[in-house]
């Protein structure tokens, strides 16, 4: 009996413009294919991914999706009920009392999810340490059952007073309204953390997400399904949402037919599995982003490089976050205006990428974004766009080679580029030429992504100057030097795969699980050893317990974290747990504040453990980096010579400037701007006074100062 092949791990990031994959080929080399995303429903875009590459054998698609983020962009979630304690029915539209903007009168809060008419109170009340003073009744019960049943949810989200410190009177509610049907998510369960406000709005996001997670998880396993018909080996995909198969787990313990496995980037830089998704979709909001930071963090630190800044730019908005070391994760967060109380990597997001459309206000000033032209239509030089976008600035430029993008399978229309621009540029009476406009797009668009890149660092008391920034998706290479500049960052690096690069990280992602669970203890003097002991020891064991139903292999890791604050503080600081945490929360509230109270009180309000599971290894030297798709060659596409010369626009003056295939660049040699360097997923642009070489680690870096 022929040996069957091993499975073939693909990781997968669905974006605005285009849906990523990559994976690593039988040879041990990397391999990219990126395909145009279908916004109305990704998961075809997916299966159109999957059918170009040439595999007869099980696929595991490790899976970063948009999904979640859009339908709260978009608010397309499922019809959603609130069920809460009696008298806090409003609290999620009351929400905290900081203004985002102080002086501005006109300002408009952000609409709750579940509107009043669909929030229900219940006489019911736990105290905080737990104690359970009023159950609700029988007949209480039954009248909530019938008042939600009335309002036709698709989804009902329960978030009770102090449940986190007994679940009893939420497991009794959901007991009484599993009868309906629909998706429950139950906020002790989702989010064991104090602060009403902040869970209940955590639990509702999760339930207004659940249904469409759940049918889109589904929509991909049907396509899944159907891609594998027309396969020559036989398939059967996962379908089961109740447990997961581990992607370590010895091919000849699965059932004899290959199997299809589906896992999902979760928000704070782990995958988790289908079941998990589908039911804890709140932590998947920011999960393609999430997958970008661990990319760039492996790339650099490949490169000697620590302390950085990812920098990922696609085609409808920017994500940049900040690396000290080591990737960390903020506790809270706000998604489009809704706080999320689950982990997640610390990520500001900006509505300027690619696709961003440029037009002039009423007093003629001319503004970028964040409204996107998205994949369909897409920009004017795709052939379907007729209002110009960042892309088309950059062509216009000179600074996009419209025979190279996407390795020369898709060519750039810079003719219809050039006539479409100038006819709206005529529409809207602008004087400008098509090179003053196209230059003030770009200027337009690097400073809101300067500001972003500002947030990230200089507004919370880091120097910019003592980092490298790490550009990538499939614009970020375009704008980096220039930002890099403005800011004094001396050093850019564009790694191997930069269109792909947070597919690329989500290929290298731990498993990862998260738990919390909030205390507030109040300490003098010294830790209290035996009941931290006794917590975190029953979180290893839901752990445990977690990773064997769902059928992970491999050695569990355990890092365990307290939010720790003085006494009557709003806020607390996160921290690693050790015997020393109490020397350094005031070590790192001194750094973080500039002072410290050693003799005050302190409390320990919240316990958090990260359980995970490292992935298969991964190399990527440069003899295991594949930068053309499908094994194609740019190098024998275009012929020789791999350079050639090309008029570009720099600060307005136009440069001869040299066009180098990036797979061409000799590994250590010394090289010199004005450039382009394109490749299948990227283009780069380098100034004339930058320098720039290829590293040992396939890395394009480039001195700035």
């Amino acid at each position: 009996m022929p040996r069957r092949p091993q499975p073939l791990r693909v990781a997968i990031d669905t974006g605005g413009t285009f849906t990523d994959c990559v994976w690593k080929d039988a040879t041990g080399r990397l391999r990219m294919l990126k395909v145009f995303s279908t916004p109305t429903d990704p998961s075809q875009a997916i299966v159109e991914a999957l059918r170009k590459i040439d595999h007869e054998g099980e696929f595991v698609i490790l899976h970063g999706t948009t999904v979640g983020t859009n339908t709260l962009l978009e608010r397309t979630g499922a019809r959603t009920a609130l069920v809460t304690t009696a008298g806090f029915e409003d609290a999620i539209e009351i929400g905290r009392q900081a203004r985002p903007k102080l002086y501005d009168f006109f300002f408009d809060r952000i609409e709750p999810l579940v509107p009043k008419d669909r929030r229900f109170g219940i006489e019911e009340r736990t105290a905080s340490d737990g104690e359970i003073l009023t159950s609700p009744s029988p007949t209480d019960l039954k009248s909530l059952a019938s008042r939600v049943a009335a309002k036709q949810p698709q989804a009902i989200a329960i978030s009770l007073l102090f449940s986190f410190s007994n679940p009893k009177n939420e497991l009794a509610i959901a007991k009484a309204l599993k009868p309906l049907g629909v998706p429950i998510s139950i906020s002790h369960q989702i989010l064991p953390e104090f602060r009403e406000y902040e869970r209940t709005s955590t639990v509702v996001i999760n339930a207004y997400l659940q249904p469409v997670m759940r049918n889109y998880l589904e929509n991909l396993q049907r396509r899944a399904e159907q891609l594998c018909r027309e396969r020559p080996v036989e398939y059967r995909v996962e379908r089961s949402f109740s447990a997961a198969q581990s992607v370590h787990k010895n091919v000849k313990a699965l059932a004899p037919k290959a199997v299809v496995r589906i896992f999902v980037m979760q928000s704070s830089g782990g995958i988790t599995a289908l079941a998990s998704a589908a039911r804890e979709p709140v932590r998947t909001v920011l999960s393609g982003p999430a997958g970008g930071v661990v990319g760039a963090a492996a790339s650099a630190r490949r490169s000697g490089f620590e302390r950085i800044i990812a920098f990922d730019m696609g085609g409808t908005s920017t994500d940049v976050s900040l690396v000290e070391d080591a990737i960390t994760t903020a506790s809270h967060a706000e998604v489009v205006g809704l706080p999320i109380g689950v982990p997640m990597l610390d990520i500001h997001t900006v509505g300027a990428g690619g696709g961003s459309l440029a037009r002039f206000d009423a007093a003629g000033v001319l503004r970028v974004g964040p409204e996107s032209a998205g994949a369909d239509p897409g920009p004017i030089c795709y052939g379907r766009g007729t209002q110009p976008t960042v892309t088309d600035a950059n062509l216009l430029l000179g600074r996009l080679q419209p025979a190279r993008f996407l390795g020369g399978d898709f060519t750039l229309d810079l003719d219809r580029t050039r006539r479409v621009t100038g006819e709206w540029l005529k529409q809207q009476a602008s004087p400008l030429t098509l090179e003053k406009f196209a230059a003030g797009v770009v200027r337009v668009v690097n400073a809101t992504m300067e500001k972003a890149i500002r947030v990230v660092s200089i507004e919370r008391g880091r120097d910019p100057r003592d980092f490298a920034l790490v550009a990538f998706g499939g614009a970020g290479g375009l704008h980096a030097c220039a930002l890099a500049e403005a800011l004094c960052i001396p050093h850019v690096i564009v790694p191997a795969l930069p269109g792909a690069l947070s597919a690329l990280g989500i290929l290298v992602s731990d498993v990862v699980k998260d738990y919390s669970r909030t205390v507030l203890w109040p300490v003098t003097g010294k830790l209290p050893a035996a009941q931290l002991d006794r917590e975190f020891a029953a979180l290893q064991k839901q752990a445990t317990k977690d990773f064997h139903q769902e059928a992970w292999e491999g050695r569990v890791h355990y890092r365990a974290g307290v939010d720790i604050r003085y006494r009557g503080q709003g806020f607390e600081l996160t921290l690693p747990f050790t015997k020393n945490l109490l020397k350094e929360f005031q070590q790192e509230h001194q750094r973080r504040y500039g002072y410290a109270h050693p003799a005050r009180e302190v409390e320990l309000v919240t316990l958090r453990l990260r359980a995970l599971v490292k992935p298969p290894r991964l190399k990527a030297t440069k003899g295991h980096v594949g930068t053309a798709a499908l094994g194609r060659s740019s190098r024998a596409k275009f012929g020789a010579p791999c350079t050639i010369q090309a008029p570009v626009f720099f600060d307005g003056k136009k440069l001869h400037t040299a066009i180098y295939l990036r797979e061409a660049l000799q590994p250590g040699k010394k090289y010199s701007g004005p450039a382009i360097i394109t490749e299948y997923s990227a283009t780069t642009v380098i100034p004339a006074d930058k320098r720039f070489h290829l590293d040992p680690a396939a890395n394009l870096i480039v001195t700035i100062r």
